[in-house]
């Protein structure tokens, strides 16, 4: 578990990273760009930078490019708003949880629809064998012992 610090420092490097995509990054490989979330590591000299890019492939492989080369100076900015002895590198790694947000839905309307298929079928259908298809050993009229 990471301790109130870390979290702190992550949150701050979330928005000092982004405020500087949003206004003093001027590259124009840089495509629309949201920094979803921050990691840094227990001893804060690490810190991964989470991003999404609006756009296919080009865009997210110009904006990865640009990141890259815009790295030193997202460094500094940070070391000297964090005002930290030591100022966590930075690593930027497209985030996956769109995709997989995505593949999730697709796969929840295939299992919606195959459900629907199935209720279909079922409308009409009647029980294979009898409707109470477990043997009893005792008529309810019988002997019955409690």
């Amino acid at each position: 578990m990471s301790s109130t610090r870390v979290r702190k420092v992550a949150d701050r490097v979330k928005v000092v990273v982004a405020e500087m995509l949003e206004r003093r990054i001027k590259d124009p490989r840089l495509g629309f760009t949201t920094v979803t979330d921050v990691r840094v590591t227990g001893d804060t000299q690490h810190a991964t930078v989470f991003y999404t890019v609006m756009g296919g492939p080009d865009a997210i492989d110009s904006t990865a490019l640009a990141l890259a080369s815009a790295a030193g100076l997202l460094r500094s900015e940070v070391g000297r708003q964090l005002g930290m002895r030591h100022t966590p590198s930075l690593e930027f790694v497209l985030d996956a949880v769109p995709d997989n947000a995505r593949h999730i839905d697709e796969l929840l309307t295939k299992a919606r629809e195959s459900d629907a298929e199935v209720a279909r079928l079922a409308q009409g259908a009647d029980y294979a064998g009898e409707p109470d298809p477990y043997r009893h050993d005792e008529e309810p009229g019988e002997n019955a012992t409690a």
